[in-house]
């Protein structure tokens, strides 16, 4: 071997960007957001690789290798336990290139995939088929099969179809000395004794492996636990003879301590046709634990325990989901799937088990039959890593027996952490123990947690005895630490006490395997260290995750320094804090899930983890703390992560821990700038009300120059991409259109409304504003402005410029008090992003003296909802597409749109598109153009080019109608009040 240089970084990053054709990133801010993945642990590490293929995995291990630099393989960095951080590693992230399905072969059902490819991807590949891969973790929408088999996930259907290990067919391996093989499995003597004979390392490696577990029988056969969930430690009883010696098993769930895997042959499994949910309801979780046994030989598909506390953590971050009315009685229920080749038989094999649960007295139970509900009722089960990292009121507070309360579930002592919004961290989030006495384990676990003052949410897979649990340990406290180690050394001892497992699928990692003598016998553990050799003797792959490991209380991301920055918003639901903010972020990565929903649209456009809201998070938490990035407001990687951000919101919906990165980003961008030069932009695009105000003057001029040779250099000097093509300013403004009018009197019983003219819509699209005005009138209100020009400030608030948000909000506030209408008056918004930034935002800047403005604004939909609900609306025979503008998702909601179209029998289909990609000035400015467009081009543009030439396009947002407009071949789309005003002159004729 060479000898390495006296600057391994710089040099090793210099030969990697030379010779790989994939990406190779050292800076800070890539360094900074692989530091962390879902865990408690923080690991800078030297470098990033993203591999664009085969041969630059290769070639990048060779190098490592050269260097004397570990390797760090990592799928989508969901691993709870710390496995995929490592300190001064190369992280190799497989996603980005090597994601493919490769194959599905329906005959043999088997799929070769590569180790980057999403699980959503690969039961997409293998559903025509009627095929699927049997386990399915709640993080399928972005987890790896690479992570998937690194850690030995199983997810909630491992009842009926097993842990990865056991869906696992042939593994491609590169060993960190540069050798390729495959290994599989079982394997009859005669084989073991040909892959003796091999020459070369490959041969070598199968002696010792074979020669190892000959020297270790009995001591395997001893030490090994039997049980369907044990994760821990290596796989060794695999090797056994009588188990085939089957080398695939045993190398999955090694955490990426052995081999880099280059590709996979997986099992599928029978999609059934047909299932029913059977929800069982109990009076605690140790009572739906107690009765699991006596279900399972009914064989049901799942058996997952979910307790109410989980309902609690759900509804205190956000709506109530419909489905959850289908909950029976109790305060812990067993999710109870059965599956057939029919309905009828699925159907029967529910009632089955319903009939079973009802002897048991204290039960109750609801068959769901309807998909929909089943999909909704999953969907919190699946979001509980996320929900549960924020406790709720009294979450965990009850005792055993507590009955139907919201709050029964793990008990507490409360204290100073026991207050609503504590944080709860993983750590002992995975435990299992046979399922026979898994109500046992639980009280007992119950039991530590009080001890320690402690308290935690309880779900997971009852019928394999593996509990999720997140604890509020107080880390972040100077004693913090010792709490958190002694309870991990007591609770291990109380799960090995039990016959169990430290972990149950998530493996091990930097949190639980420093407690693996706890687990294991001294000789075992021996092994594991041996086994470890044999795969990689110079210790390059993942040091430190399972042999050698590293202590459990180290390396903490929540130990370390915090800088107290000076903060312009309140944070209210974080304490006044922005760290504790960010630290909303456990790495659970729905951000990275680029199949569907409004997050993150800059990450589906490019791909790079810094530019995911998790990604930000990160950067804006080592922002604060202050070690490698250093630079506090002023720092750069912080600024370029953020510039991509739409602030579209979405996240602060979409996240399971309603991590809000527009407002970060807001404050970010004021603190950034603050007394210094600002993008052109920022005057350009954040002053654009004050600019459309002097344009009303004299809008011919205006279109004039819009369209003329000027018009480029004028974009360039305001920051604006010259592709973008500048609206076409009316002859006439709302406003003043609607105070020429000569409009009849209003009837002497006609309840007022105040029509918010919002500043795009006033002097950019006034057909909007007038037809609200028309339908309005038409139901009967007396619509009324403000008494003068009114703003709700967001062009000035997205950029960063509070000072000025403030005075433009202060002084609309006062034209509607000068209105001189009843405080009641309901306020109606037409545009989407507007109307969200007086219900949201414009109190964060202002307080309690916008709140009053805040809770009676509506939407137009809204307010034909609740204030017309009866009125007759134009009937219409149409069909639609709508384009739902990310804040009306994220803030506003789209139940009263859906209704009110019912009422006017409107045909339409709502488009998962996300972001259109315009998000106010975003898609303007210089820079954005590529990612705006890319984001369109992801669904919405596809799916408006192809609606017919009849179908209605609806978009209520100003930014979305305009991005169509731009970029979808001339289609318009129009917005509600538009669409049902157009009807009302249709019926007049």
């Amino acid at each position: 071997m060479s000898r390495p240089s006296a600057t391994p970084g710089a040099d090793l990053a210099r030969e990697l960007a030379t010779t790989l054709r994939g990406d190779v990133r050292f800076g800070a801010a890539e360094r900074t957001v692989y530091s962390h993945d879902a865990s408690n642990y923080r690991h800078l590490p030297l470098g990033v690789v993203k591999p664009a293929d085969l041969d630059d995995v290769r070639t990048a291990l060779a190098l490592c290798r050269r260097y004397r630099v570990p390797v760090v393989p990592r799928g989508a960095g969901t691993s709870i336990g710390g496995q995929a951080v490592g300190p001064g590693a190369v992280v190799l992230d497989f996603r980005r290139h090597l994601g493919a399905v490769l194959d599905v072969d329906p005959q043999r059902r088997t799929a070769r995939v590569e180790p980057g490819v999403v699980l959503d991807d690969l039961q997409r590949a293998a559903r025509p088929y009627g095929l699927r891969f049997g386990p399915d973790p709640s993080t399928h929408s972005r987890c790896t099969l690479g992570g998937m088999i690194g850690n030995d996930a199983c997810g909630s259907h491992s009842l009926a179809w097993g842990r990865t290990a056991d869906n696992v067919e042939s593994l491609d391996l590169l060993l960190a000395d540069g050798t390729e093989l495959t290994v599989g499995g079982p394997l009859e003597p005669a084989e073991r004794a040909a892959l003796r004979e091999l020459p070369g390392r490959a041969g070598a490696l199968h002696r010792e492996l074979q020669d190892f577990t000959d020297r270790n029988l009995a001591t395997i056969r001893r030490g090994m636990p039997d049980l369907p969930r044990r994760t821990s430690g290596y796989p060794l009883d695999a090797l056994l003879p009588e188990r085939g010696h089957q080398l695939a098993r045993a190398l999955t769930g090694t955490e990426g301590t052995c081999a880099l895997l280059l590709g996979a042959t997986v099992r599928l499994v029978p999609e059934p046709a047909a299932r029913v949910l059977v929800v069982a309801g109990y009076p605690d979780e140790t009572a739906a634990a107690d009765a699991v046994p006596a279900l399972l030989p009914l064989r049901p598909l799942t058996a997952e325990g979910m307790a109410a506390d989980l309902i609690a953590a759900l509804l205190a971050a956000g709506p109530r989901p419909p489905a959850l009315d289908r909950l029976p009685d109790g305060a812990c229920w067993l999710f109870l799937e059965t599956g057939g080749d029919t309905a009828a038989e699925a159907l029967d094999a529910a009632r089955g088990l319903a009939d079973a649960v009802r002897r048991e007295r204290s039960a109750t139970v609801a068959v769901v039959t309807d998909p929909g509900e089943q999909r909704q009722l999953w969907a919190v089960r699946e979001a509980g890593a996320g929900i549960v990292t924020r406790l709720p009121a009294g979450a965990g507070d009850a005792g055993a027996g507590s009955g139907g309360g919201p709050a029964a579930g793990l008990a507490g002592a409360g204290g100073p952490a026991g207050a609503g919004g504590a944080e709860a961290w993983p750590g002992w989030e995975d435990s299992a123990v046979p399922p026979e006495r898994l109500g046992d384990y639980l009280r007992d676990l119950r039991a530590l947690l009080r001890r320690h003052s402690l308290r935690g949410v309880p779900y997971g897979h009852f019928g394999e005895g593996c509990i999720h649990l997140r604890i509020d340990f107080p880390l972040a406290e100077p004693q913090g630490v010792l709490v958190f180690r002694e309870f991990m050394e007591q609770a291990a001892d109380l799960a090995v006490s039990y016959g169990g497992s430290l972990s149950g699928e998530h493996g091990d990692g930097q949190a639980r395997a420093e407690l693996l003598p706890r687990m294991y016998p001294p000789d075992i553990i021996d092994l594991f260290a041996g086994f470890k050799r044999i795969w990689d003797p110079e210790n390059l792959l993942n040091p430190g995750a399972l042999v050698d490991p590293r202590p459990l209380d180290a390396d903490l991301r929540q130990a370390g320094p915090v800088r107290e920055l000076p903060l312009a918003l309140p944070y209210e639901q974080d304490g006044g804090s922005l760290a504790r903010a960010v630290r909303r972020c456990v790495g659970v990565a729905a951000c990275v899930d680029t199949a569907t929903g409004v997050m993150c649209p800059s990450y589906m456009a490019t791909g790079e983890e810094r530019h995911s809201t998790r990604g930000r998070a990160r950067l804006l938490a080592e922002m604060l703390r202050g070690e490698a990035v250093p630079d506090g407001w002023r720092s750069p990687e912080v600024r370029e992560a953020l510039d991509l951000c739409l602030g579209c919101k979405g996240c602060a919906s979409d996240c399971p821990v309603h991590v809000d990165m527009a407002t970060y980003r807001t404050e970010f961008l004021y603190q950034h700038y603050r007394r210094r030069p600002r993008p052109v932009a920022h005057y350009s695009m954040g002053w654009l009300p004050l600019w459309l105000r002097a344009v009303a003057l004299a809008p011919a001029a205006a279109n004039l120059i819009a369209r003329s040779p000027a018009a480029g250099p004028l974009k360039r000097l305001g920051g604006i991409d010259p592709r973008r093509v500048v609206p076409v300013f009316p002859p006439e403004t709302f406003t003043r259109w609607f105070r020429r009018r000569a409009a009849g009197p209003a009837p002497a019983d006609a309840r007022p409304v105040l029509l918010w003219p919002d500043t795009f819509s006033d002097h950019l699209q006034p057909s909007v504003l007038r037809s609200a005005v028309e339908v309005l009138e038409h139901l009967g209100f007396d619509v009324r402005l403000p008494s003068g020009p009114v703003c709700c400030g967001l062009t000035w608030y997205s950029t960063g410029q509070l000072g000025t948000a403030r005075r433009v909000v202060r002084r609309s506030l006062r034209a509607l008090a000068d209105a001189g209408l009843p405080p009641d008056t309901p306020v109606v918004g037409l545009d989407p992003s507007c109307t969200a930034t007086l219900r949201e935002d414009v109190p964060r800047l202002l307080g309690a003296a916008a709140r009053p403005l805040a809770e009676r604004t509506r939407t137009f939909a809204e307010f034909l909802d609740e204030y017309a609900p009866g009125a007759p609306l134009p009937r219409l025979s149409a069909d639609a597409v709508t384009q739902t503008h990310c804040h009306q998702h994220a803030v506003l909601g789209t139940a009263a749109d859906r209704r009110v179209e019912a009422r006017i029998g409107l045909q339409n289909r709502v488009l998962d598109s996300g972001c259109c990609g315009l998000a106010g000035s975003f898609g303007f400015e210089q820079g954005h153009f590529e990612v705006s467009e890319a984001i369109a081009e992801r669904v919405l543009l596809p799916e408006v080019r192809a609606a017919s030439p009849d179908t209605v396009i609806l978009a209520d947002g100003f930014s979305c109608r305009t991005q169509i407009s731009q970029l979808a071949e001339g289609r318009r789309a129009l917005h509600l009040a538009e669409l049902i005003a157009r009807a009302l002159r249709e019926q007049r004729t």
